[in-house]
């Protein structure tokens, strides 16, 4: 049964990727080019890594998590507000030669993003090398999480050990122009959560799917390539999923957008406990589904006080 394909978390999901600071920008009227524009600006921690790994801690799954930040303020803050949250963060590393990765986005006056700049320089510090230097913590694991902000080395490598310690891989494509890079690693994921843009990038096809019928045949062409659950978010349209033994969809929790930043990450999160709590997956996607309104929601990337319960009388 694809609910019993993770084991219950009884060892700390491992969380390897992006950790940064997010400046969000909401403009209060329409976006004008070549001028300043009125809006709402709002700092606050990020990084797709980071942002699951968050969520998972106060949903009450322990977390160990991998990342390199720059050796400067941000940086520091950051890692001290997720291991005050409860994450290992011994095997974090801090850059010499890079600043804290750093996102830049602005949205229109409905919530919806207009443009995203992200400066991830400091990842390629995250070498093979340093990975082998943490085995221990493949083998520690219940569950890995990355994202696809890692070089593509880096990525080979993590797959590599975690196909040696069984490991079930789940992963983030991140952005359209990141998302390829998982394509050579499709075959040995349990599962990946790709919006309608990523998703056509996975599948190899020049538009993409803009109705449930298209995600749905999209999911069903990650699974044929080997992804165990293949789940596509369409924003205000919902979630559609596969897996080789069911597919289906599940409509969103009606919600007033203030800002769509990290959403999909808690959508990940949210599934991901289902999963390892056995949760079938129906279930665990409509946790997903949730979670994500809720973030979606609130102006900053990760609900502070998220938790079982505030996802279930979301559903109510």
């Amino acid at each position: 049964m694809m609910n019993d394909m993770i084991e219950a978390p009884d060892f700390p999901v491992l969380v390897i990727g992006a950790a940064g600071w997010d400046m969000v920008g909401k403009v209060k009227s329409s976006l004008l080019p070549h001028t300043s524009n009125p809006s709402q600006i709002r700092l606050s921690f990020g990084g797709a890594a980071r942002n699951v790994a968050e969520n998972l801690l106060h949903l009450g799954t322990p977390v160990n998590m991998l990342t390199v930040v720059g050796n400067d303020e941000w940086g520091g803050r950051l890692i001290k507000a997720i291991a005050d949250a409860g994450a290992n963060v011994d095997a974090v590393m801090y850059s010499r030669h890079y600043p804290t990765g750093s996102y830049l986005a602005v949205l229109d006056g409905e919530g919806r993003l207009e443009y995203g700049l992200d400066d991830m320089r400091v990842l390629s510090e995250l070498t093979p090398d340093y990975i082998h230097e943490h085995e221990e913590l493949f083998e520690q694991a219940s569950l890995l999480f990355l994202d696809a902000n890692l070089p593509q080395k880096t990525l080979r490598t993590i797959v590599s050990i975690a196909k040696r310690a069984r490991l079930p891989i789940c992963a983030d494509p991140t952005s359209e122009l990141l998302a390829h890079k998982l394509i050579p690693y499709l075959p040995y994921l349990r599962l990946t959560v790709p919006n309608s843009g990523e998703a056509s990038v996975l599948c190899n096809r020049k538009f993409a799917p803009s109705t449930r019928r298209e995600a749905i045949n999209a999911a069903k062409c990650m699974v044929s390539q080997g992804v165990e659950i293949a789940v596509i978010t369409m924003a205000e349209l919902g979630v559609c999923y596969a897996t080789s033994e069911t597919s289906g969809f599940v409509p969103p929790v009606r919600t007033e957008i203030i800002d769509p930043t990290g959403a999909g990450d808690a959508l990940t999160a949210a599934v991901l406990f289902g999963l390892l709590n056995q949760m079938p997956i129906d279930d665990a996607m409509r946790l997903g589904v949730a979670a994500a309104s809720l973030t979606l929601a609130y102006r900053g990337a990760v609900v502070p006080d998220l938790s079982l319960e505030k996802i279930y009388d979301q559903l109510a």
